[in-house]
């Protein structure tokens, strides 16, 4: 009875202690969204495998229009580094860990499957957009327009080498870190140095986006576009399942009317933008 006793009381403070999330996660609807975004990139997959490999004699064609290149994107024409290209996967790894390390804080992890369920919905909402895109878009990497001998020229003609647009990678590490900050600050908006922690957000896919185009694998407007698209996935999935009213206060008030000089009292509704 005694252990009974003290099992039931540690429980029930358990669950009075337990957080308030402002998220809010319906089984159903977020069901069926990360499901489609799964399949979604599934079948994207499908399109990117199927793409042509290029022959030499249009690989002649696409080099012989490096100068057509729009000016923002022809610096990085011709790119080719392995090293370059191995260091970009070091800051893409580390941005899909840095949400799970914010299991540690304590009122995130009360919402684990909550929290978690909204990254991978996040992830693969990300993941759609980008297949899908480079599946049906064609467009040459840096590496291909290399005619140093650097890069061997069954490289430059395999279907591989036709989709710089747009950067998947960035995509994904943008997605991944700007959620983290986003989630993070949600569940604790009175958190000091916001500005430090978006900056962090920031870092990681920026440089993926630098190294990739170093290695040769995009262009400039290939990153800033997976940058841009990631980045907003990740704001905008957790907004969107913000708890509705919570940027609402009801509060009691009282005064002195500055017209009638009659005091007053009652409840005052503020709603932040």
């Amino acid at each position: 009875m005694i252990i009974f006793s003290l099992v039931a009381f540690f429980s029930l403070t358990s669950v009075a202690q337990k957080s308030v999330s402002p998220y809010k996660w319906d089984w159903v609807r977020d069901g069926i969204w990360t499901g489609a975004g799964l399949g979604v990139s599934a079948f994207g997959l499908s399109l990117i495998t199927d793409k042509d490999n290029i022959t030499e004699a249009e690989l002649a064609t696409i080099v012989s229009e490096k100068e057509d290149i729009n000016f923002m994107d022809k610096w990085v024409a011709g790119n080719h580094s392995e090293n370059a290209n191995k260091i970009s996967d070091i800051p893409f790894l580390i941005s899909f860990a840095a949400p799970f390390a914010l299991l540690l804080d304590g009122d995130i992890n009360d919402h684990t499957l909550q929290y978690v369920g909204i990254y991978v919905q996040s992830l693969a909402t990300t993941a759609s957009l980008y297949t899908v895109t480079a599946g049906l878009v064609n467009r040459s990497r840096p590496y291909v327009y290399d005619e140093s001998g650097d890069t061997e020229l069954d490289r430059r003609t395999k279907n591989n080498g036709q989709r710089s647009f747009y950067s998947g990678h960035v995509a994904a590490t943008a997605t991944a870190t700007f959620f983290a900050a986003k989630a993070y600050l949600d569940f604790n908006p009175d958190t000091k140095g916001k500005g430090f922690i978006w900056a962090g957000a920031a870092a990681l896919p920026a440089a993926v986006g630098f190294y990739r185009m170093e290695a040769g694998q995009h262009f400039l407007t290939d990153v800033l576009l997976g940058y841009a698209l990631g980045a907003g996935v990740g704001i905008l999935v957790p907004e969107l399942h913000k708890v509705k009213g919570d940027n609402i206060d009801v509060y009691p008030t009282s005064g002195i009317n500055n017209f009638t000089g009659d005091r007053y009292s009652g409840m005052a509704f503020r709603y932040t933008f």
